[in-house]
């Protein structure tokens, strides 16, 4: 996920109010943001909860790429409930509070840091069982032990990373109420930046496009190649998390590099659309997993026939309890007809 910097789309300190073409670009924000927030967290919502009652309930996390699966839609899925706060900051400002605040964007920090070390693994899980296959099949009760405790680590470390978020980021008024971080210095800001870009994009992107290199290297070697159909859902997951990072994170490291670009109404419109379009990854992930997994597929396809079956059911219920309604009422109604002689 990429983070909402609130200093993105009101740098009020940086451009000035009165410039050509600001009203048009405020304006812009008001509407723009508020409909991407709304629609990545009502379909991202539906979606990830949909791939958890799957995985749990379903397929019963059978495997260890079932448990990263998981944790990466937990991970998206606590990232979706902040963006009700930022579609509200960006069509009014910010009225939750400094506490607020801090939680918002450290849990941005979190789920970002979280998402990429999950994908990471996942990678690391896939070279694993296809370049070792036999020893990865007999010991695979214990890698998916060894994969939940995987998980808990991840959110601790993500979390320790996440910390500055969740102590520099504060609400405060400079012409409307924004909720941004506000480092002690300029080079506490840079250093922390660019930890972020890199531990949170380009090493883990570098460790999964070698690990998949060498995955391909293997398949091309295999007999047969279909046993490893469900690669494909994997790496459309990992590239689909790159291809929507991307814009928006070299947008950023140039806006770190050189800040006079946050003078720059074209800039700002950059960074404002490859933002929003950074947050369609919360919800892609459903999607992928419905289009490329059959086993997916099948059991979304239980779900929809369980609910008809149900909603067949009530209204038999329904049925009955009509017809039994109007069998008393007409023993009534024949009960009272013979009380009175004709």
């Amino acid at each position: 996920m990429t983070t909402t910097d609130a200093d993105n789309f009101y740098n009020f300190s940086a451009i000035d109010p009165n410039e050509t073409g600001s009203d048009n670009f405020y304006t812009f924000t008001r509407i723009f943001l508020p409909c991407m927030y709304s629609c990545v967290f009502i379909f991202g919502l539906a979606g990830n909860t949909l791939v958890f009652v799957i995985l749990v309930f379903y397929e019963k996390l059978k495997t260890l790429t079932d448990v990263f699966l998981l944790n990466l839609a937990i991970a998206d899925w606590v990232f979706l409930w902040t963006l009700p706060f930022w579609a509200y900051s960006a069509a009014q400002e910010w009225t939750f509070g400094t506490v607020a605040c801090r939680i918002i964007r450290g849990l941005y920090t979190l789920n970002l840091y979280t998402s990429m070390l999950t994908l990471t693994c996942i990678t690391f899980d896939r070279l694993f069982a296809i370049t070792f296959a036999t020893k990865a099949h007999k010991c695979q009760t214990k890698r998916t032990t060894c994969g939940k405790l995987i998980c808990v680590s991840n959110w601790v470390i993500s979390l320790a990373f996440a910390t500055p978020q969740f102590i520099f980021s504060e609400a405060f008024r400079i012409d409307k109420a924004i909720c941004q971080e506000n480092y002690p210095n300029h080079r506490t800001e840079f250093v922390l930046e660019v930890i972020q870009v890199a531990l949170g994009y380009f090493i883990p992107m570098l460790t999964m496009t070698i690990c998949y290199s060498l995955i391909i290297k293997t398949l091309l070697h295999a007999r047969n190649f279909q046993k490893y159909k469900s690669l494909k859902k994997i790496f459309s997951v990992v590239a689909t998390f790159i291809l929507t990072q991307s814009p928006y994170t070299f947008l950023r490291l140039t806006k770190i590099i050189d800040w006079s670009f946050n003078l720059n109404r074209n800039f700002e419109y950059a960074i404002i659309i490859t933002e929003a379009f950074a947050y369609f990854h919360g919800c892609l992930n459903p999607v992928l997993y419905f289009f490329i997994g059959v086993k997916f597929r099948k059991n979304f396809q239980k779900i929809i026939r369980k609910l008809r079956c149900i909603k067949w059911q009530v209204r038999q219920g329904q049925t009955t309890e009509d017809e039994g309604s109007k069998t008393f009422t007409a023993s009534n109604n024949a009960d009272a007809t013979s009380m009175y002689p004709l």
